[in-house]
């Protein structure tokens, strides 16, 4: 008895086997690489760079003024102001956290606002002055801000607070000068403006607190900033 099915089914190329079909689909894949490496042939052939090596920038000389103290270093160009502070000049009260510039814990005072030392590079600031949570107390007294964390108990791990101390200490100036954040409600005030709840939260939003000291970070800042602008 014949089968009908057998009729319907395409004819088989002679010769044409599983392998000349795989092989040809490679040799198409491989034709543009070809023409490519042709077209070029005669072209230096660069060495692959060894994975895992690095290669150092010759250091550069760069003056520091931190906390009042001129420092002088020979460091590369690509170290940042957050290492500059704490590889080579031993300043750790700066933190490391994130190192992306999404914590805050590296914040320190340049030139008396707010910057995430891990997102520049220190020979960026070459003569600028640079104030830590080191240069913060005057002759062993702590600063305003400082004895207002330690009154309001805002901090628990206190990792973070070096950090929260040195952007809440820019912040009362950005008050004072009346510089306008997302909150305020009057962009146009020329005078201090109003150290609200709502005001501190917002320019704070930038130093993350893992432990949720946060209303006692405001009510510490509130109390300095409410005295420095009344």
């Amino acid at each position: 008895m014949n089968d009908d099915r057998e009729s319907a089914s395409p004819p088989v190329r002679a010769g044409w086997t599983r392998r000349n079909f795989m092989g040809s689909i490679a040799a198409v894949a491989a034709a543009p690489a070809l023409h490519a490496a042709r077209a070029n042939e005669g072209d230096p052939v660069k060495p692959a760079a060894s994975p895992g090596k690095t290669t150092s920038a010759p250091p550069v000389a760069v003056k520091l003024r931190i906390n009042g103290s001129a420092h002088e270093l020979a460091i590369e160009p690509r170290v940042t102001l957050l290492d500059a502070l704490r590889e080579y000049l031993s300043l750790s009260g700066t933190k490391k956290g994130c190192d992306r510039g999404q914590c805050g814990a590296c914040t320190v005072l340049v030139d008396g606002r707010r910057v995430n030392a891990c997102l520049t590079l220190a020979i960026m600031h070459d003569g600028h002055e640079i104030t830590t949570i080191e240069g913060l107390a005057e002759n062993g007294t702590l600063s305003a801000m400082q004895a207002a964390f330690v009154e309001h108990d805002a901090f628990q791990c206190g990792y973070c607070t070096p950090g929260q101390i040195c952007a809440a200490t820019a912040l009362v100036r950005e008050l004072r000068e009346a510089q306008p954040s997302a909150v305020t409600s009057d962009v146009r005030a020329i005078d201090a403006i109003d150290p609200s709840d709502a005001e501190i939260r917002e320019r704070m939003s930038g130093n993350l607190c893992r432990c949720g000291a946060y209303p006692n970070i405001v009510a510490a800042v509130g109390a300095v900033a409410r005295k420095k602008t009344s």
